[in-house]
């Protein structure tokens, strides 16, 4: 059960860090699939730096975060692949 709740905030996720990079991404399915890379990512980078967020909107703040970073690191390297 709790794969399938991490899979749901990870999909959020993504989808909200599509929203918010406006037109930077893949299209939203990469951007969907890119948010549950990116919903581990940023709870293991603020783990890491010793944040820990709570409840279902802190976990989906990091998620969202990690997101972010993810897609915007994916659409670096593909920038630079056309060059």
């Amino acid at each position: 059960m709790i794969y399938l709740i991490f899979l749901l905030i990870g999909l959020i996720a993504g989808w909200m860090a599509s929203i918010l990079l406006k037109g930077k991404g893949n299209g939203l399915l990469i951007n969907l699939l890119l948010g549950v890379l990116g919903a581990f990512v940023g709870g293991s980078i603020f783990s890491t730096l010793g944040i820990h967020l709570n409840g279902f909107f802190g976990v989906l703040l990091s998620a969202t975060l990690g997101s972010i970073f993810i897609i915007w690191l994916v659409s670096l390297f593909q920038k630079n692949k056309g060059n």
